[in-house]
């Protein structure tokens, strides 16, 4: 009888301490899918195989494009599906969906679960997230990213990776010029997106576009973020915590670490930010 006690008693005491090692903790695993998110502008081939290589296409599984953000659903889901099939690959090998908000077939959200690849095509972040936010293809795109899929945006498609959105409106500037010409506060609309980065928000066609006035305006008003401006014809591959420099230009990394930042008759101040100017190949930390 004191030998079954004992038999009893060892699994119980293992569930117990596993239980304050982990699951008391309640920490979700670190996804195994990786990012690959480009600022924009010309793709040339060698960074479109890279995207591919990145989601082992060149071997197995297929794509799926979303142009949900295009306010030409059809040319982008084409452009897109084109720029793969001009390296070689098969074209039954991709397929677009474009969900419209509220519907959403069963069969295509099922089947972005298990593409190795994911691209979000550019035009509008705002018209994406209103038809994902909340969706089934919301919860699609996640799953499939903690499972291993790569998941890739262009330019709108870049945006969206972030929790916090940068939109492309200015709230004290509504006629959008695509000038950013002052560093005032409560000025940047921030909305939510997809938040594969919950600790980075993502600027796009960066350098190319003179886009350091927005960014710093978003560093200051929201300290502890990774703040990426990705320049045309380059992307981030981003691994875990860990983001790699591929194509043609360069990506800018600003960080407000001390939280730093004052508010003066509307205009935005701060002290202790942290820049770097990243060429292609190099890496850096998101956290």
């Amino acid at each position: 009888m004191k030998k079954n006690c004992t038999l009893f008693l060892l699994p119980l005491l293992c569930l117990i301490g596993f239980g304050q090692a982990g699951i008391s903790q309640n920490v979700s695993p670190a996804p195994a899918g990786k990012l690959f998110i480009i600022g924009g502008g010309k793709r040339p081939p060698a960074l479109v195989q890279a995207m591919a290589d990145a989601a082992g296409l060149d071997t197995a599984g297929y794509a799926i494009i979303l142009p949900m953000a295009s306010g030409e659903p059809d040319s982008a889901a084409y452009y897109g599906i084109r720029q793969f099939t001009e390296l070689g690959l098969p074209a039954e090998r991709f397929r677009a969906y474009h969900f419209e908000k509220g519907a959403y077939p069963q069969a295509a959200v099922d089947s972005l679960r298990g593409a190795h690849l994911i691209y979000i095509t550019g035009g509008d972040q705002n018209r994406f997230m209103d038809v994902v936010l909340g969706s089934p293809v919301y919860d699609a795109i996640h799953e499939a990213y903690r499972n291993g899929s790569v998941i890739a945006g262009t330019s709108a498609g870049a945006a969206v990776m972030s929790r916090r959105m940068i939109t492309g409106n200015e709230y004290k500037h509504p006629d959008y010029t695509g000038d950013f010409r002052t560093i005032e506060a409560e000025n940047i609309e921030m909305k939510e997106g997809l938040g594969l980065l919950p600790n980075a928000i993502v600027d796009q066609h960066f350098i190319y576009r003179m886009r350091m006035n927005r960014l710093m305006s978003v560093a200051l008003e929201h300290p502890g973020q990774a703040c990426i401006g990705i320049d045309e014809s380059t992307a981030i591959l981003v691994e875990g915590n860990s983001a790699t420099v591929v194509g043609d230009s360069q990506v800018i990394l600003l960080r407000n670490p001390g939280g730093t930042g004052k508010k003066e008759n509307g205009l935005l101040g701060g002290r202790g930010l942290e820049l770097s100017i990243l060429l292609p190949g190099e890496k850096f930390g998101l956290k």
